[in-house]
């Protein structure tokens, strides 16, 4: 582990407030927050602006919560990133995803045309920075223009978190 969350007896009025926006108050401690957000509390200001960016694409986007948390896992799988797979398997599966399609998630071959398309655009993007005519006239075909939007920020920035767990050894929570 390269940055260890937060100590609790650190945890001053700059961390709560940083974390506010994703955590309710009796959240807002080390044990409770989990060790991402515990780990971001070592840079209050930029957990404040990460998490408000991170708690629009989880919560206020406006692509469906089954076709998010498909991209999550892929982007996951992709960046080899525990953490990001762990947490977002069971949101996944609190939002309709079924083993096949987590399955799916890890392999990039859905049953569904459109799911392959969605899981191709994340890889599309891994690799080149950019969609394909082809991947964005398809997407287009279910997804309007905010949501073909919300789409790239949600695996850019989950690609970015990959990034950012992955380096700083940020570890799955054990049962408590």
């Amino acid at each position: 582990m390269r940055v260890e969350p937060l100590p609790a007896d650190q945890w001053d009025e700059a961390v709560q407030r940083s974390l506010a926006e994703m955590l309710p108050e009796d959240r807002r401690n080390p044990r409770d927050a989990g060790n991402l957000l515990a780990t971001l509390a070592r840079h209050p200001e930029l957990a404040r602006a990460f998490l408000r960016f991170g708690g629009y694409l989880l919560t206020r986007s406006t692509l469906p919560p089954r076709l998010r948390e498909q991209v999550i896992l892929r982007v996951g799988h992709r960046r080899g990133c525990a953490y990001e797979w762990e947490h977002h398997v069971t949101l996944g599966k609190r939002v309709g995803l079924s083993d096949a399609d987590i399955a799916a998630a890890q392999s990039g071959e859905a049953v569904d045309e459109f799911d392959r398309t969605l899981l191709r655009a994340v890889d599309e993007l891994d690799e080149k920075s950019n969609l394909s005519d082809a991947t964005w006239a398809a997407l287009g075909e279910r997804l309007d223009e905010r949501q073909l939007m919300d789409l790239i920020f949600t695996i850019g920035g989950y690609t970015a978190l990959a990034m950012a767990l992955n380096t700083f050894g940020v570890e799955v929570e054990r049962e408590r």
